[in-house]
């Protein structure tokens, strides 16, 4: 194979992973833990908390923070879960690229 069709090649492989990234960038994530749903892009920018009110009493503040913790952090393990399974395929053997 010559040095242009190499250079061709990786320039096809940077392109598809862009295109990857910025599919994973785009797309909302939600995770929902009880009473709490938190929804963020793929970038991990939050985008929306909501709290079913409804379903806790005044008193319970504490286990609302500590679901709103174990909530993100699951949609965080989405997320990456969802950008390990797109772009593992260009990053084998190169681990925490993205």
């Amino acid at each position: 194979m010559n040095i242009q069709a190499m250079m061709k090649q990786a320039q096809k492989l940077q392109k598809d992973m862009m295109n990857a990234k910025k599919e994973i960038d785009e797309t909302t994530f939600e995770a929902t833990k009880s009473f709490v749903t938190i929804k963020a892009k793929g970038n991990k920018k939050i985008e929306a908390i909501k709290i079913d009110m409804e379903k806790i009493d005044n008193d319970e503040l504490e286990m609302v923070e500590d679901l709103i913790l174990v909530t993100l952090n699951e949609l965080m393990d989405k997320i990456d879960a969802e950008t390990e399974k797109k772009m593992g395929k260009y990053t084998q053997g190169m681990p925490g690229l993205f």
